[in-house]
């Protein structure tokens, strides 16, 4: 999601890509490298979100490639308690004591905020990593990872929209098959290349258009000759 990705040209963020689909809208991206809900929320980036919005924008917060892993072993500072409520764990990160919150509850203490100043929050849950790396048959779409229904859970309960990011990015990439699809992670499995970039813009696109939201009412023409596929 975030702009430029390694800054080097090869790689970039689906939120650098989806202006170009919007209409009467100015996209402020403000998606950060390599952090996750935990690491976002610390460094008082949620904040600095909060303090700009005003009644009627809209806000979509997207977060789960960085907040897997084990708090048990050397915390990374990014990754969130286990669970999906209001379970906490104490660390000590980089020399200072830390309360962690579960993803869920990061998600929605964001979203409930946001809500308050009067925004409409989208909550759209994580791309997939290349689902075509390494084999012939696409995978199943029926155990995506953790982060992927934890965000429908965080949407559900502070009754904001849901976009399954995740699925329609999964419906893209099978469209496109393994050759086209590996021809856009470049460096790893995670991070796509401009075109990678363009290509989850257009199924958040999808997603989007097959929500109730507002935003919606937003997407240009343009959109239409380059977001295909069926709502799911």
């Amino acid at each position: 999601m975030a702009k430029n990705g390694a800054n080097d040209g090869s790689t970039d963020g689906w939120g650098n890509q989806v202006a170009k689909y919007f209409t009467g809208i100015t996209v402020n991206n403000q998606a950060i490298g390599g952090r996750s809900a935990r690491s976002y929320t610390r460094e008082g980036r949620f904040n600095t979100v909060i303090g700009l919005v005003k009644a009627g924008d809209f806000v979509v917060i997207e977060f789960g490639h960085n907040d897997g892993g084990s708090l048990t072993s050397t915390d990374n500072g990014r990754t969130d308690c286990p669970g999906t409520g209001s379970e906490t764990c104490q660390v000590t990160y980089n020399g200072i004591a830390e309360t962690v919150l579960t993803f869920s509850a990061y998600l929605e203490k964001a979203a409930n905020a946001l809500k308050a100043k009067g925004a409409i929050v989208i909550l759209s849950s994580q791309t997939p990593n290349n689902p075509w790396e390494g084999v012939t048959t696409f995978p199943s779409t029926s155990n995506p990872v953790r982060f992927v229904p934890y965000t429908e859970t965080s949407a559900s309960r502070t009754g904001t929209t849901y976009v399954n990011h995740w699925l329609y990015s999964m419906d893209l990439y099978k469209r496109l098959g393994a050759s086209a699809t590996n021809a856009v992670y470049p460096k790893d499995h995670t991070h796509t290349s401009p075109t990678g970039a363009d290509h989850m813009a257009r199924s958040f696109i999808k997603g989007l258009q097959c929500s109730s939201n507002a935003l919606k009412n937003k997407i240009n023409a343009s959109a239409a000759s380059v977001v295909s596929g069926s709502c799911l």
